[in-house]
């Protein structure tokens, strides 16, 4: 910057300054700063002075590094604690805080036992105990129990317990198969020409039968040897042999289960 300054202990150009600031050539203590701004100032305010933003705003990052620099050096600077000194602080802050800590141990167990008290306060002591003489004798357990008794007691622990066993009575075993039905069927129904499902199934004494017959019908429909139909709602199922041959291949049946 070339604007220039006059101080008792410096004359030159203002950028000069702070870099004989910085070097530690001027002690800045001993340099006025208001003299310098009021120059300045004065300088701006002079008809003859053409205004440069571009130097005004160098003037003020100067001057605000002059000020924060003298700042500095006019706060006191806190001296150097010794760090043996700040742990001992750290060490009498955790004493505090444990003795805190069982202070309150202490009282949220003082609060129980009042609440204890209180509690006891609501029941009547007994005023009367047992009567003199008075003796609690256990039961005997081994009274009226004899030799023989124990002894059928010990071979009926080590006796082999019995397996159990599951009734099956109740589980249907399937007497015949769909694909034998569908051979049964096929042997028939050329011979029938037209018959409905109630004749074809009549005599059959279980529900699983009337199952395979009818699932055996329906093996037949998908083979294309027989027509299936219903004259109306709940009315009896028709079937029509339309097959030109009575042999039938069975690798060609589903298998039903369950």
């Amino acid at each position: 910057m070339t604007y220039v300054v006059t101080t008792p202990s410096f004359h030159g150009p203002l950028d000069v300054l702070v870099q004989i600031v910085g070097r530690h050539e001027i002690d800045l203590l001993d340099l006025p700063l208001a003299p310098v701004v009021d120059e300045f100032v004065a300088h701006l305010v002079d008809p003859v002075t053409v205004l440069d933003p571009n130097e005004v705003s160098e003037f003020l990052l100067l001057a605000a590094i002059l000020v924060e620099l003298k700042s500095r050096q006019l706060l006191p600077v806190p001296e150097e604690q010794d760090l043996d000194d700040e742990l001992v602080g750290w060490e009498e802050r955790d004493v505090l805080l444990a003795r805190l800590l069982e202070l309150r141990t202490y009282a949220t167990a003082a609060d129980h036992l009042v609440a204890l008290i209180e509690s006891a306060d609501r029941s009547v002591r007994r005023q009367r105990g047992l009567d003199d003489g008075f003796v609690a004798e256990p039961p005997d357990l081994l009274a009226g129990v004899r030799p023989a008794d124990l002894a059928r007691a010990f071979l009926h622990a080590l006796a082999e317990k019995p397996t159990a066993l599951v009734a099956l009575d109740h589980v249907t075993v399937d007497a015949v198969t769909v694909a034998e039905t569908v051979a049964i069927l096929a042997q028939q129904l050329p011979a029938m020409g037209r018959a409905s499902f109630r004749e074809l199934t009549r005599g059959l004494g279980t529900r699983i039968e009337l199952i395979v017959h009818f699932l055996a019908l329906l093996e037949l429909c998908k083979l294309g040897l027989v027509d299936l139909g219903q004259g109306r709602t709940f009315g009896d199922l028709e079937v029509a042999w339309t097959g030109a041959s009575r042999d039938v291949d069975l690798g060609r049946i589903d298998v039903y289960e369950g």
